[in-house]
């Protein structure tokens, strides 16, 4: 097919680095046409820090871009090539109903990738149809608002368009397509497919374009493969630490949903806990609990060491030696995490300074809750505005007993009560995207074309330290129900 250029001003700035890495990590890909797209939501917000022009987006011209129709001046559409451990099993994978348009240069010189969800088949699709439902990408785009929100690295949603054609899942669903803005796509599952399926030289010309665009400060020391590992580590360890500081469960930690970028990416069958319980797993495909929320950190290690296998080659001639530099990395994983979530409690707590007994501190209150079934969220904000006889927990004799520890903990820091107060304002959200919200927000978008409860949702999300009247609401609870509630991968 001819691809029709865009002709109106949207501001679109594309380069397309990635297309310049060897032929092996992507495939051209002509655009597929949808018959009647309609844009249902666009993130003003995002669009102008991008560089674009929010009026323009809006017209036939700029919808059309996101519908996959025309292609903006500078696009030069791929399909990215990547492999990855599903639950433990090893698979070639690929951009399957995704597509690269290119990378924006934003008026500050930041460059991140501008993908389509949903835009059609590849040659990677493994006879799936190429495209994705509505609710998903819906799905998507309120969790990944609430993610930025909470600030924990994210891709971040751009805009959603309704195809005008359906798609079968379970059953008839109406088709949509995301526009996503990421950092980069590149995951650890694209390193794996490297080292199955690439020589050295190529995988070495994907670290070099990884060090370069996301980790430029690591120059050309001879070492620099190892320093990436460690960094890519570093920054998986503060990311896993913050998803479990607020109660996020990704829900499938593939090695193909990690990015080396250490940016959350696919928000599939995700979900914020509400009763604090280490073992929660909402994904409807997770039987056995392998990424439940207790889970997360161990899983990351795993995925790292994956990871780590493929940069063998490259830390070291001596295969040997290669391995310890490599497991030398993995181990400190476990530390950084630990820090990292440590230092995020002592903040939910109010605690500036370091004391030996914080930990014991920590845990207990965890125990109290998981023993009582109190919710993770909403604990943490009784205690951030000193309203301890809101949950029922707090009338028991053993929290009575901890939040006595607690209060003495508090004296023993220089900072004062209000400086601790705004510690916690400012490390426990008033509000998440609780699971019956989104529900409700998704029905009423996809089964009667409202939108006004998911923009009432966006906007209470989007600033959930706010501590509002409006956000009080949003933090009630859903009535006890018999079903535990389950999430989909809209695959």
């Amino acid at each position: 097919m001819t691809e029709t250029k865009v002709k109106i001003d949207t501001g679109w700035n594309l380069d397309n680095s990635y297309a310049r890495l060897p032929k092996k990590f992507f495939t051209r890909q002509s655009l597929d046409p949808i018959r009647e797209p309609r844009l249902v939501i666009l993130n003003n917000k995002l669009a102008v820090s991008l560089g674009l022009n929010v009026q323009a987006l809006q017209s036939n011209d700029g919808v059309s871009v996101f519908a996959g129709n025309q292609l903006p001046d500078g696009a030069l559409p791929l399909a990215q090539a990547y492999a990855g451990h599903q639950f433990g099993h090893f698979t070639m994978l690929g951009d399957g109903r995704a597509l690269l348009l290119g990378e924006q240069i934003t008026p500050k010189g930041k460059r991140v990738d501008i993908q389509l969800k949903g835009s059609g088949r590849t040659p990677y699709s493994r006879g799936g149809d190429g495209r994705a439902s509505l609710g998903p990408m819906l799905r998507e785009y309120i969790i990944s608002e609430a993610m930025k929100g909470l600030g924990i690295p994210t891709t971040e949603s751009l805009a959603v368009v309704e195809t005008g054609e359906t798609v079968v899942r379970e059953t008839e669903q109406p088709g949509a397509i995301l526009t996503r803005v990421a950092a980069s796509h590149i995951r650890v599952g694209t390193f794996e497919y490297a080292a199955q399926w690439g020589t050295v030289k190529e995988l070495q010309a994907l670290a070099d374009y990884v060090l370069q665009r996301h980790y430029i400060g690591i120059g050309v020391d001879e070492d620099r493969y190892l320093l990436l590992l460690k960094e890519v580590i570093k920054r998986q360890a503060e990311l896993i630490a913050k998803w479990q500081l607020v109660g996020f469960i990704h829900g499938v930690m593939n090695t193909d949903n990690m990015t080396v970028s250490g940016e959350t990416i696919d928000y599939g069958p995700c979900a914020f806990m509400d009763t604090y319980d280490p073992a929660t797993v909402f994904s409807s495909i997770d039987i056995h609990g392998r990424y439940a929320y207790g889970n997360q950190p161990n899983i990351a290690a795993w995925n790292l060491a994956r990871f780590a296998e493929t940069l063998l080659p490259l830390l070291h001639d001596n295969e040997d030696q290669a391995v310890r530099m490599a497991e030398d990395a993995i181990s400190d994983f476990a530390d950084l995490y630990n820090n990292n979530w440590l230092a995020g409690m002592r903040a939910k707590l109010g605690i500036f300074n370091e004391e030996s007994q914080d930990e014991s501190l920590i845990e207990n209150l965890l125990n109290i809750m998981q023993k009582h079934g109190a919710d993770y969220t909403n604990t943490f904000q009784a205690l951030t505005v000193d309203k301890v006889s809101d949950i029922e927990m707090f009338d028991t004799e053993e929290f009575i007993q901890w939040y006595k520890l607690w209060k003495a903990r508090l004296g023993r820091q220089q900072e004062s009560k209000d400086s601790s107060h705004k510690l916690m304002k400012s490390s426990n959200p008033a509000v998440i995207p609780r699971n019956h919200r989104v529900e409700e927000a998704l029905e009423a978008a996809v089964k009667r074309g409202d939108y006004s409860v998911m923009e009432r949702l966006l906007e209470v999300i989007s600033n959930p330290y706010a501590y509002s009247q409006e956000q009080m609401e949003y933090a009630t609870l859903p009535e006890p129900s018999a079903c535990p509630y389950r999430t989909f991968c809209g695959t």
